[in-house]
Parts: structure tokens; C-alpha cells; sequence
């Protein structure tokens, strides 16, 4: 099983910036992912990043160009930094960890951009 932990959430001003953070631990495959989602109150979680072992990423288009997905593999932590945030970033954020036929999510963390 992999855990994931998530910390950095928190309440920013519109066109602020965060930087969520996930550590892994426990039986990390070699080949990999680690992933960003969110959902909004009453809404579906949505994709939000994604990242492979290899460095290979992928972002929705609601966030492509204001947010940066990166990982430390020594660490085996994958980051989110999210620039010029706008209310509608308003989420719980939940990290994801997969491989073929697996999948683990993090407890999450809650991030609020006031208008």
C-alpha cells in the first residue's frame, strides 16, 4: 500500500500564489504517477496535474499556464505550485498516487482564494 500526505493548503488572496506539497511512503512502484485533483463544494472531483516517473506531465486546461507540477523522486514528493489564483480555485485538493491497477489518495488539503 502507498500512503500520501498533502500539506500547504490554505487561504490566499485572488492572484496569489500556493505551493501544495505530497510525500509517498510505503511500496512506491518504479514506475509511476503521482497526481493532482480537486473538488469544489457540490461539485465532481476534477483532474487537476498529473506527473509520471519519467517526468512526462499533463494539466487540465483550467489551470495550464497558472500552475506547475513537479517531483523529487529522492523524496518521493510531487508539488503543485499554483499562480495567479482565482476564486474559482477553490477546492479541496487531493493528491493521487497510480499505477496499473492501483490507486491511493491522500486525505487532502483546502484551499480558499478569496475574491
Amino acid at each position: 500500500q502507498v500512503q500520501l500526505v498533502e500539506s500547504g493548503g490554505g487561504l490566499v488572496q485572488a492572484g496569489g500564489s500556493l505551493r501544495l506539497s505530497c510525500g509517498a511512503s510505503g511500496r512506491i512502484s518504479s514506475t509511476n504517477g503521482l497526481g493532482w485533483y480537486r473538488q469544489a463544494p457540490g461539485k465532481q472531483r476534477e483532474f487537476v496535474a498529473r506527473i509520471t516517473s519519467g517526468g512526462s506531465t499533463t494539466y487540465a486546461d483550467s489551470v495550464k499556464g497558472r500552475s506547475t507540477i513537479s517531483r523529487d523522486n529522492a523524496k518521493l514528493t510531487v508539488y503543485l505550485q499554483m499562480n495567479s489564483l482565482k476564486p474559482e480555485d477553490t477546492a479541496v485538493y487531493y493528491c493521487n498516487y497510480y499505477t496499473p491497477g492501483y490507486n491511493s489518495w491522500g486525505q487532502g488539503t483546502q484551499v480558499t482564494v478569496s475574491s
